[in-house]
Order: structure tokens, then C-alpha cells, then sequence
């Protein structure tokens, strides 16, 4: 790609949101007490043969890294970690009485936080509660995210008994520097290690999350980092974009702001991941993932099956997705709901039996509408929009201003809208997509005085 082209990207580069749902979290609503039962009665009228996704949320981390923007506590000791396993297998029997026992479990995500931090008892518990109380099918997908400091031989021989078919593991970078800067140190041969364990339990589909945009990175150390990721074996690799916030995230003001790369660097450093990846074998899927070609991702992806939500990409085509634990996401046929994120409340609903909700979006046929068009081109990178509002009962005219917002980047070359309507991604999809898709947003401001979000590129 030639300078020129990434400076005309980098020209229409703003932040906006990253469309892992949409609307995204920042418009949830609170829930009133006139509304405090809408979850259990959204739960209650799931098809009786409804297909479930479960994300469980474990918040808490023994040591804090400056990049992390996700929901977590430090902790040293192990007593909070126990005390919330225990409150989140009295959300599962609480969830597994409000829906239909027919319902079927397809896939099972422990996310964080750290995940990995619970003792293989408490995991091996949680995993039992979850199939007592839910139907869990005999091919679901049971995925973990894995710190690879924390790996032991009792945790991974737990993972194995519990059916955990799936490792994602966060290693972010393997250059020291990088590491060091971020206050994440850890050297390959961890992550080599944690391995070697999984695979000698049986355990051989692995994720490896990466991450561009750290301190000190170029785009030579990121190959090298891709070249060690490859001794791996990874099926999948994940290569996000650090989102720098520190108006949101303190701690990532410990990150020294020079030491972070400028917007021409950042873009040259994902090129030099993307360009290795692919030059490996691996396929590009969507903006920021990349696997074998024969992993059901990729298969998903050639045959337009591919799926978004708050893991990233996904092959899950589940009737609904239920979080569990303090700040989980779920999102039903009706909307998305988010449990309490303050732990002391979290855990005072759900010892008092009530189910720990706080936030929730109603969603209405345009929502509906619009999700589904950034799904797509997120996914696809091009939609058939008259196709899809007539799917969803809308004038197949609905988009004509959003088309018009597009014109400039018709122009440029990046998209082309055909007068049937269906719009294309052309030059340096991955990109753009973002970009393409807040056109199509219509919670998102045109000017935001304090940006929720990072910049798309």
C-alpha cells in the first residue's frame, strides 16, 4: 500500500465504536423498579427450544496492565476470586429456572479479568452448576481466555475434564520492551509452555490475542512477534487495535504517551502483521482476525455465516447470548441487558435471589435493522440494503441519506454503492469498515466533545 493511499485513510480516521453490538454500551439504559422484571420476562419468552450462548465474566486480575479496557480488580488473594464463583453459580441456577429446559447451550465463553485465576475446584464447580442448570449440547464450544502467567498442570488437566475445547490465549506481544512498557512482562517461553500443557490434555484449538498500537512497537519488531505467535500453531490470531483512553481508564496514564506510536505508525504496524499472517497462510477475516484456512471462522467467512459480537468475530449463530457475572453483556431477542457492574452490588442482588441486571436496550425494528446491515459489513464488508429492510419491514428507500454520507467515500474509491442498492467495500476494507458503519449509526454523534470510543484505524 502506497503512502499516499494509507494518508487519504488516515484522513477520514475519527473514533468510533468498534460495533461489537449495536446499539453499542454506552446507550444502555437503566433499568426503574417498574422495569425490574423485563430480563426474567424477556428470559421466559425464549423458544422453548432456543439456542443459548452463556459469556461468564470473571473481574479480577492479580497485577494491572496499562493497555486493559476491560472491567476488572486487582487482586493478591484468592478469597474474592472463591466468594464471586459462588455468586455466579447462583446466578446460573437462577438463569437455568427462567429459561425452557429444551433450550440448548452451543457455546460457553469465560472472559475477564483473568479467567484463568480460578482454582480448578471452583472451575470444575461452575462447570457442573452450568450443565445441571442448562442443556448443554455434546458439541457445544467451550472457550476460556488465558492469561499464560497463570497456566498450571492441575488448571489445564480442569479445563480438559470440564470439556474446554477452545483456548484463547492473550500474549498481546512477545518483545520485552513492548511488554515492559505496558507492565506485562513475560517471556515467550510461557506462553510455549502453556501450550505444550493443553495440548498434551487434548486441548489443540487455540486463539492467540495480539495487539498493535503499544509502546515502542515497529513494524519490524511486530513481525518478529508474528513470526514467534507462528511457532504457536495457533488456529486463530486476533490482532486488535490498543485503544489509548485514559480518560476512561486511569491507569493507562502510567503508559508514557511518547513512547506510543503516531496514527501512520499504528497503521503501518497492523500492515506488517496483516502482511505476515497472510503471507503464512493465514486467511484475513474481517478487520482484525486471521485463521487457517480450513477453521471454521474462515469456512464461515467464504460462505457469508460469519458472526459479531462482544468476543470479536464468531461463527455463534445463537437465538440469544446470556452474560453472567458482575458487568456481563447479554443480548436477547428483545435487546441487550448488562448486569451491575459494581461488584458489592452485583453480589447484594444476587444474595437477595434477584437476577443482578442494571442496564438494558429495548430494541425496535429500526434498531433491528441497522444492526444487522453493520453486522454484515463488518463481517462481508457489503450489504444488500433493500434486501435487508424488506426483511425487516422497512421502505426499501429507508437508507437513501446514508447513501448520500457515503458519496465521499465513493469518490475516493473506497466504496461502491450500486443503484440496486447494495454497498461495497472496495480498497483497504479492513480499514474502513468502521468507518462505513457510523455512517449507518444512528446513536453515534457526528462531533463527540469527549470521545467514548478510539479511533477506528
Amino acid at each position: 500500500m502506497t503512502h499516499l493511499l494509507r494518508d487519504k485513510i488516515l484522513s477520514y480516521d475519527r473514533p468510533v465504536p468498534r460495533y461489537t453490538s449495536y446499539p453499542t454500551a454506552p446507550h444502555f439504559q437503566e433499568i426503574r423498579e417498574a422495569e425490574a422484571g423485563i430480563y426474567s420476562q424477556w428470559l421466559r419468552d425464549l423458544p422453548p427450544q432456543a439456542r443459548l450462548s452463556l459469556y461468564l465474566h470473571v473481574p479480577f486480575c492479580q497485577k494491572m496492565c496499562w493497555y486493559c479496557g476491560c472491567h476488572t480488580k486487582i487482586t493478591q488473594r484468592y478469597a474474592p476470586v472463591e466468594d464471586y464463583a459462588h455468586l455466579m453459580m447462583r446466578e446460573i441456577d437462577m438463569l437455568g429456572d427462567l429459561v425452557a429446559k429444551d433450550a440448548a447451550v452451543q457455546h460457553i465463553h469465560f472472559g475477564g479479568g483473568s479467567p484463568g485465576l480460578l482454582h480448578a475446584n471452583d472451575f470444575t464447580q461452575i462447570m457442573q452448576r452450568l450443565c445441571t442448570a442448562f442443556q448443554v449440547a455434546p458439541d457445544a464450544e467451550i472457550a476460556i481466555e488465558i492469561d499464560p502467567r497463570g497456566v498450571t498442570a492441575e488448571r489445564t488437566e480442569a479445563y480438559a475434564a470440564a470439556g474446554v475445547n477452545r483456548i484463547s490465549l492473550g500474549v498481546q506481544d512477545f518483545d520485552q520492551k513492548v511488554l515492559e512498557a505496558v507492565n506485562r512482562p513475560q517471556p515467550f517461553s510461557l506462553s510455549y509452555d502453556a501450550v505444550r500443557l493443553f495440548r498434551q490434555q487434548g486441548i489443540s484449538r487455540f486463539n492467540i490475542d495480539l495487539l498493535y498500537g503499544l509502546p515502542h512497537q515497529t513494524p519490524d519488531n511486530m513481525r518478529q512477534t508474528i513470526d514467534k505467535a507462528l511457532l504457536l500453531m495457533p488456529d486463530r490470531i486476533s490482532l486488535f487495535g490498543y485503544a489509548h483512553v485514559p480518560w476512561m481508564k486511569k491507569h493507562m496514564r502510567l503508559i508514557e504517551e511518547s513512547s506510543l506510536p503516531d496514527k501512520r505508525l499504528r497503521f503501518d504496524l497492523f500492515e506488517a502483521g496483516a502482511s505476515a499472517l497472510e503471507a503464512a497462510g493465514y486467511v484475513s477475516i474481517g478487520i482484525d482476525h486471521f485463521a487457517k484456512p480450513d477453521d471454521p471462522l474462515a469456512l464461515a467467512a467464504g460462505q457469508g455465516a460469519l458472526h459479531r459480537n462482544f468476543q470479536g468475530y464468531t461463527t455463534d449463530s445463537a437465538d440469544a447470548l446470556l452474560g453472567i457475572g458482575a458487568s456481563a453483556i447479554g443480548k436477547l431477542p428483545q435487546g441487550y441487558i448488562q448486569n451491575a457492574v459494581d461488584l458489592p452490588q452485583y453480589r447484594d442482588r444476587i444474595l437477595d435471589s434477584r437476577v443482578s441486571v442494571r442496564k438494558f436496550f429495548p430494541m425496535s425494528a429500526e434498531d433491528h435493522l441497522r444492526a444487522a446491515v453493520i453486522e454484515r459489513l463488518m463481517c462481508d464488508f457489503a450489504v444488500n440494503l433493500p434486501e435487508l429492510c424488506e426483511q425487516y419491514g422497512m421502505d426499501r428507500a429507508f437508507f437513501v441519506p446514508e447513501l448520500a454520507v457515503l458519496a465521499p467515500f465513493e469518490s475516493e474509491g473506497f466504496v461502491r454503492c450500486s443503484a440496486a442498492g447494495r454497498v461495497e467495500l472496495l480498497q483497504a476494507p479492513r480499514q474502513m469498515a468502521r468507518l462505513v458503519c457510523a455512517v449507518f449509526d444512528a446513536y453515534l454523534p457526528a462531533v463527540q466533545d469527549t470521545p467514548r470510543h478510539a479511533r477506528a484505524i
